[in-house]
C-alpha cells in the first residue's frame, strides 16, 4: 500500500511541477479518467514532457487542460491536492488575473463545452443509480423474465426508484451546474426544484404572470438545459448583490434578493428555451428512427463516436439522449452507435494485445481491453493506444462502422440511458423483446472481433511494429 501511495506521490509532484507549480493552478478537478486543470499561463506546460511522466496516459487541451490518468486518478488527485494545498472537489473560479482576450467562436465553443462537462459528468453515477432499477423492472418485470409484475411491493418499489431518479434530475443538475459556475448550489436547487415542484406541476398547460410578465407552465421533468442555464445566470446575479451589499447584510440578501430576480427571468426566458431546445433536439433525433439516414448516422457514430468523447462534445449528445428517454421511452439512433463505438475501443485494445510482442506493451494494451469492457473506461485505449501510435484508430473506425451498421440494420433499441461503455451497456437494450436484446449482444461480439481483426492487421506499421517488438 505504501509504495503505491509513493507511486501516486511521485506521479502528482511531477505533473505539478510540470504545469507549472502551484502559483500557475487557478483551480483542478478530476472526472472519471483525468486530471482538469485550469491554468492561468497555458504556454508553461510542455506536453511531451508530461506524456513521458509515469502514471500519465496522455494530454488534452480542450478548454481545460486535461491530463488522462486512468483508473487511479482519484488517488494522484488526492495526492496533488495534499502537495499543493488545493480544496479537494474544488471547482473552477474565475480568475481575474487572466489576461483578457478577444471573443472567438473556438472559444465560445470550448467553454459551452467545459460548462456542459462540468456539470454532468458529476452526475453520472446518479444516471447509473436509477438507470440500473429501472433496468431491473424492465428485465424483472413482464417484459422479459416476467419474476415481478407491477403491484408486488419489490416491483413498485424498484419503479418508484427509477421515476423519482428522473423527477428530482434537474434539481441536481442545478446543484452540479451551480457548483461548476461559482453559483450556491442551495440556492439554485430551489429555484429548479420550482419547475417540478406539485404546485407548478398542476398548472401545467396554464398561464400566469410575475410580476406582471405573461408565462406558460410547462412540464420540466427529465430536462437538463434549463437547470444549467439557470446556475449560469444565477451565478452572475449573486456576484451583483454580493458587490453591492454590505458584508453583514450578504447571507440574508444575497439569496432572496438573488430568488426575486431570477424568478421572471427563469419563468419566462430560461425555463421554456431550454426546455424547447432539449425537445426540439430531441424531437430530430427519433424522427431519424427507421429511415435509412439513420442507418448512415449510426454507422458515422459507431466510426467517430470515440472522437467526440475526446473533445468532450459527447456530453452535448447525452444531455438530449436524457429528454429523448424521458419522452419517448426509448432510441434507436445514438444508443446503437455508441454501443459499437464503445466495444470497437476494447477491440483496438485486443487487437493491440495480440499483435504486439513487447511484454511491456502488450500487458499495457490488455489492461486498455480490460479497462474497457468490464470498467467501462475508454480513455486509456484511446489515448495509449489511438493517440499514441494513430493508426489503431484506423482499426477501432472500421469496427465500430461494421458492428453499428449490424445494430443499425436490425433496428436495436436502447430502453434506459446507461452512461457506461462496458458490457453494463447492454443492458440498456433489455427493456424491448428479447430479439432485440439478442441483437444488441451480437453488436457488440461483431464489433470487438472486427475491430481487434483490423487492428491487428492495419494498426500498426512495419515501423512501429519493429520498435514495438525489438524493446523488452
Amino acid at each position: 500500500m505504501a509504495q503505491g501511495n509513493e507511486k501516486f506521490v511521485k506521479t502528482a509532484s511531477e505533473l505539478l511541477e510540470a504545469v507549472g507549480g502551484r502559483e500557475n493552478v487557478a483551480s483542478v478537478t478530476h472526472c472519471m479518467t483525468r486530471l482538469r486543470f485550469n491554468l492561468k499561463d497555458r504556454s508553461i506546460p510542455d506536453v511531451e514532457n508530461i506524456k513521458k511522466i509515469s502514471g500519465v496516459i496522455g494530454v488534452l487541451d480542450a478548454g481545460q487542460f486535461q491530463v488522462v490518468i486512468g483508473a487511479t486518478v482519484d488517488k494522484v488527485y488526492k495526492e496533488l491536492c495534499k502537495i499543493g494545498d488545493f480544496e479537494i472537489a474544488s471547482k473552477i473560479q474565475e480568475n481575474l488575473d487572466k489576461p483578457r482576450t478577444g471573443f472567438s467562436w473556438k472559444k465560445l465553443g470550448n467553454g459551452i463545452l467545459d460548462g456542459l462537462s462540468g456539470s454532468l459528468v458529476p452526475i453520472i453515477p446518479y444516471l447509473m443509480a436509477y438507470a440500473l432499477f429501472q433496468l431491473l423492472t424492465s428485465v424483472l418485470g413482464p417484459m422479459v423474465f416476467n419474476v415481478i409484475a407491477p403491484g408486488d411491493a419489490l416491483y413498485d418499489i424498484f419503479a418508484m426508484v427509477s421515476a423519482a431518479g428522473l423527477f428530482l434530475l434537474p434539481v441536481v443538475v442545478a446543484s452540479t451546474a451551480a457548483k461548476k459556475f461559482g453559483a450556491t448550489p442551495v440556492v439554485a436547487m430551489l429555484l429548479v426544484g420550482i419547475l417540478v415542484s406539485p404546485s407548478f406541476m398542476g398548472l401545467i398547460g396554464t398561464q400566469s404572470n410575475i410580476y406582471g410578465i405573461p408565462f406558460t407552465f410547462n412540464d420540466y421533468t427529465g430536462t437538463v438545459i434549463p437547470s444549467i442555464l439557470t446556475a449560469y445566470v444565477l451565478s452572475w446575479v449573486e456576484k451583483g448583490f454580493k458587490r453591492i451589499l454590505p458584508t453583514a447584510l450578504k447571507i440574508v440578501f444575497v439569496p432572496s434578493l438573488s430568488i426575486l430576480v431570477m424568478l421572471p427571468i427563469m419563468l419566462v426566458l430560461i425555463a421554456p428555451l431550454g426546455g424547447f431546445l432539449g425537445q426540439y433536439i430531441s424531437g430530430g433525433l427519433v424522427s431519424l428512427d427507421g429511415t435509412l439516414f439513420s442507418i448512415i448516422g449510426i454507422i458515422l457514430l459507431g466510426a467517430f463516436w470515440e472522437f467526440l468523447v475526446i473533445t468532450g462534445m459527447h456530453l452535448v449528445v447525452i444531455v438530449t439522449l436524457v429528454t429523448v428517454f424521458s419522452t419517448n421511452g426509448s432510441e434507436s439512433f445514438v444508443s446503437p452507435g455508441a454501443l459499437a463505438a464503445s466495444m470497437a475501443v476494447a477491440g483496438m485494445a485486443l487487437g493491440a494485445a495480440l499483435r504486439i510482442k513487447n511484454k511491456n506493451e502488450k500487458s499495457l494494451s490488455f489492461g486498455y481491453f480490460i479497462a474497457g469492457i468490464v470498467g467501462g473506461v475508454t480513455e486509456p485505449g484511446l489515448y495509449g493506444l489511438g493517440i499514441k501510435y494513430r493508426r489503431p484508430f484506423l482499426g477501432m473506425m472500421i469496427g465500430g462502422a461494421i458492428g453499428a451498421l449490424y445494430g443499425g440494420i436490425t433496428g436495436i433499441s436502447a430502453y434506459a440511458l446507461v452512461p457506461v461503455a462496458s458490457v453494463l451497456n447492454l443492458l440498456a437494450f433489455a427493456g424491448g423483446s428479447t430479439a432485440n436484446l439478442i441483437n444488441a449482444i451480437i453488436t457488440a461480439v461483431i464489433t470487438i472481433v472486427a475491430s481487434a481483426v483490423a487492428t491487428y492487421y492495419l494498426g500498426f506499421s512495419k515501423k512501429q511494429l519493429q520498435e514495438l517488438n525489438s524493446v523488452e
